[in-house]
């Protein structure tokens, strides 16, 4: 099997209907991410970090994206928080990354960032009330209503499927 061998993140499904029960463990699930990542790029020379394939992000870029996202991800929360109807739009061109020259940046400045940033999406997702983690709003992607807890299940698989890109760059390039 070979365990690449995956569809592509705007062909996903997600399984969304999770019980709230479930925030905590994803709330952990995203705490984790920095120093998940962190652990996976830590011993990668720079060549390999940077190394482009076939049209592909580098290593180094998709650590980026996945900072570039945080801002994203912080202004779901707030439309919940807000009770808005429909989730804010992503650019699904992904100008931020493709502009960001994350290659010319240091993996260690970058993770840095992540590990800035991400502690502020797991308190805002941690301060929301009841009422606010019951709400739905419509994913402008998906056109599937979601929940907060959607929400981080969404993130924290957006986060995993880069970890996998990552590996399989990895595997690639050896």
């Amino acid at each position: 099997m070979n365990i690449f061998n995956r569809p592509k993140w705007f062909e996903r499904e997600f399984p969304f209907g999770l019980p709230v029960e479930m925030l905590p463990n994803l709330i952990e699930r995203l705490r984790g991410t920095p120093a998940v990542y962190r652990a996976r790029v830590k011993d990668l020379s720079r060549d390999r970090l940077t190394l482009r394939m076939e049209g592909s992000w580098s290593i180094q870029e998709n650590v980026g994206h996945i900072v570039d996202l945080e801002e994203l991800w912080l202004g779901r929360v707030k439309d919940f928080a807000d009770g808005a109807e429909t989730l804010r739009l992503t650019d699904i061109s992904n100008s931020r990354t493709n502009e960001a020259n994350h290659n010319d940046s240091s993996i260690d400045q970058i993770l840095d960032q992540l590990t800035q940033a991400r502690p502020l999406l797991v308190k805002e997702l941690e301060k929301l009330p009841d009422d606010v983690i019951e709400r739905t709003a419509l994913h402008p992607r998906l056109k599937t209503p979601m929940k907060i807890m959607d929400l981080a299940y969404f993130v924290a698989e957006h986060d995993v499927h880069h970890l996998v890109t990552i590996s399989e760059l990895h595997h690639r390039a050896a």
